[in-house]
């Protein structure tokens, strides 16, 4: 059975990309340009910054951002440690729902019901799961985001285009980093996030095609069997 850790680090609707695959090239540039590596210093080290007066309050805006999002659809590209790229739909439900269809040859499928997290693979027959409260993604998919509350801010850039935050669970049982790279024009915006898992692998997943307030049928976000998977 493969590890959930690195599994795991496919995704995250998120934030769920946290990821423009259909940006434009001068859309996409600015978040390489900020965001770089993940592998800075300061995420290297481990340790959290200490913000300042307005590093606090771009915090409390994307705590806002998540806190306003409600529902949410999309289309993402996914492109893993080993620089394979997978694309598919994704739907979100706050609090803690999400479910993520990878497209043919793929035949994945991630679901999160809001308390534990499936990762099913038809094509070797597998089945992982592990409590979303385990993951990373709780920070940005519980009822109420507060992030300078529940996470540790490794990292902050802020330009006039791109918001970068890279984020760590407070808790130790929730292990995994999330670096979220968010537009800001014409107004705060997920684009792309990248994760990185216990073993140092770093997942990017870029989304597009968003739809806010469609809400999916509450069918999809149940967790099935896996005789009973149904590929998009």
């Amino acid at each position: 059975m493969r590890t959930i850790s690195s599994t795991a680090a496919l995704i995250c609707v998120f934030a769920a990309a946290v990821s423009g695959a259909a940006f434009a090239e001068d859309e996409k540039q600015p978040a390489a340009a900020v965001g770089g590596s993940w592998n800075t210093e300061v995420a290297a080290t481990g340790g959290a910054i200490v913000l300042d007066e307005k590093q606090a309050a771009l915090v409390k805006q994307v705590d806002g951002y998540f806190n306003a999002l409600g529902d949410l659809k999309g289309s993402f590209i996914q492109t893993g440690a080993d620089k394979k790229k997978m694309k598919g739909k994704f739907f979100v439900q706050r609090p803690g729902k999400f479910r993520f269809e990878y497209a043919l040859p793929s035949r994945q499928l991630i679901v999160s019901n809001g308390e534990s997290l499936a990762i099913q693979d038809a094509d070797i027959e597998t089945e992982d799961r592990v409590e979303l409260d385990k993951t990373p993604f709780r920070l940005l998919l519980k009822s109420e985001v507060n992030l300078a509350r529940d996470a540790q801010i490794m990292e902050l850039q802020d330009s006039d285009d791109v918001l970068v935050v890279a984020l760590q669970d407070k808790s130790p049982d929730s292990p995994g980093k999330i670096k979220l790279f968010m537009s800001k024009k014409p107004a705060l915006e997920l684009k792309e996030w990248t994760t990185l898992d216990a073993q140092n692998l770093e997942t990017k997943v870029e989304i597009s095609e968003l739809a806010k307030g469609e809400k999916a049928e509450a069918d999809m976000f149940v967790i099935k069997p896996m005789g009973l998977m149904q590929h998009p």
